[in-house]
């Protein structure tokens, strides 16, 4: 697949049928390897092993409903008491981290009402806090999550 700005991983894949699939340590299941799954799963990777955020409380593939229409969060990190905390949207490598991209993880926040957004695309990451006045400041690199 491709070299990533993440520690690397060895991901459990599988092929069936001429398709790449990868298992998916919080869901569970395999799941189809695209170049969006292969930065989501390396960077899951990276969130509980490096930054010791607890897998238990990471999930995938959130739907909510945005308006009329229904979205999907690529990951939610919920707090011990099980309120959504952090909104993490991942990109193809190869896609660049553009304003437009942002705008779909507020988008998201506008549903769940978390204090951190994480966007990735494997290669560049963007981690911001929100303040209690709905002030966005972003972080020079991804925090432990005791400092969440």
């Amino acid at each position: 697949m491709y070299n990533l700005n993440l520690p690397p991983t060895n991901l459990n894949i599988k092929k069936k049928s001429d398709k790449k699939y990868v298992f998916d340590r919080l869901r569970k299941q395999y799941v189809c390897l695209t170049p969006e799954e292969w930065v989501r799963q390396h960077f899951i990777n990276y969130l509980i092993r490096y930054k010791n955020y607890p897998e238990g409380l990471l999930t995938n593939e959130i739907y909510i409903k945005v308006g009329k229409i229904i979205c999907r969060c690529d990951t939610v990190l919920y707090n011990i008491s099980l309120r959504a905390q952090m909104i993490i949207e991942y990109k193809s490598p190869i896609t660049v981290l553009t304003r437009k991209c942002f705008e779909q993880i507020i988008r998201y926040n506008m549903n769940l009402k978390v204090s951190w957004l994480i966007i990735s695309n494997g290669m560049q990451h963007y981690c911001c806090r929100i303040n209690k006045n709905g002030e966005y400041t972003f972080l020079k690199k991804i925090p432990e999550y005791s400092d969440l």
